[in-house]
Parts: C-alpha cells; sequence; structure tokens
C-alpha cells in the first residue's frame, strides 16, 4: 500500500468528531426514552392493573305506575389501564338491569339507547347521571326512599365489584 493510501485510511480528527456526533443522538434518544420510561414505572404506572372502586351509588324511587327507574354510579379507576364496564346485575330488581345511554333529542325530548359495555379510563372516573350513562332497573313493588340495593358491577379485567346503592326520590339524586 502506498503512502498516500494509507492517509486515506488513517483516522483523522474530524472523521472521529463526525463519527461521535453521528452516533450521538441516537444514543441520547434511547437515553431520554429509557428515562422517561423509568419514571413513568416508578410512579406505579406501568402496565399497573385497572383499580376500580365504586361510590355515590343511588336508584331512582320509580314514580307513579311506571316500574323502570335508573341507577347511578360513579366508577373511578385509579390504575394505570383502562377497565370495560361490562354488565350490571341486582339480584333485588324485578327483571333484567340494562346499561342506557340517554340523549336529548330535542323538544324536552330524549332518547335512550342499550349500551353493550363503557370504558373506564386509567386515572379517571365515570359519573352515570340522567342525562347520560345510567342503569335502567325494573324495581320491584315495596321500594321506599331510604332502601338499600345490591348491585353487582362486572368489569372487563377487574372481575364482579359489590356496592349498594340507596333508593332515593328524583330530585334528591346526589345529596
Amino acid at each position: 500500500m502506498t503512502d498516500q493510501a494509507k492517509a486515506l485510511w488513517r483516522p483523522i480528527r474530524r472523521r472521529l468528531t463526525d463519527t461521535l456526533l453521528a452516533a450521538l443522538a441516537p444514543v441520547a434518544a434511547c437515553g431520554l426514552a429509557l428515562g422517561g420510561l423509568s419514571m413513568w414505572t416508578a410512579y406505579g404506572n406501568a402496565g399497573s392493573p385497572a383499580r376500580i372502586a365504586v361510590t355515590e351509588s343511588q336508584v331512582l324511587l320509580p314514580y307513579g305506575d311506571n316500574r323502570d327507574t335508573a341507577a347511578f354510579f360513579r366508577i373511578t379507576n385509579s390504575g394505570g389501564s383502562a377497565d370495560r364496564l361490562l354488565k350490571v346485575t341486582s339480584t333485588e330488581a324485578d327483571g333484567a338491569v340494562t346499561l342506557s345511554r340517554h340523549r336529548m333529542t330535542g323538544g324536552r325530548s330524549a332518547s335512550a339507547q342499550t349500551v353493550a359495555s363503557v370504558t373506564v379510563p386509567a386515572g379517571d372516573s365515570l359519573a352515570m347521571s340522567p342525562n347520560s350513562l345510567d342503569v335502567t332497573v325494573p324495581a320491584k313493588t315495596g321500594w321506599q326512599s331510604g332502601d338499600l340495593v345490591t348491585f353487582t358491577l362486572y368489569f372487563e379485567h377487574s372481575g364482579a365489584v359489590k356496592t349498594l346503592a340507596v333508593v332515593v326520590r328524583a330530585g334528591q339524586e346526589g345529596t
């Protein structure tokens, strides 16, 4: 090999600098990503399961001859993964209990449609209300304000969660 050919292959300061700078960007990006994932894991959010709590459980006292009424729950997911409410049951209801979503159609009228499931996002809560999601319940005769009704809410990942809902008169929900 000639002296000129050896000079072409000899690493010079500029080639080393360019090579190091080219390698620095991917190494820095990997370090930043690893640091972010480490923090996410350290705070308990990486892959932690859904942690479901059901509170503020109420069922409306049926009015008049209508036996169908509504139940409302606040579902809180303090875990790091979303969960889905699949169904609600109650042995104290006089028939099948269903998830329903109400929409105002204008002119003081509303429509209800059965919902197969509803997502409870990670780190968030779902508050059922008469204007959104609720549980349609065929009430048994004899329910009175202050009675407790047992419900079981079934979640995709968290399984069954039992709760007691207090019977309230319409207009008293949330108290």
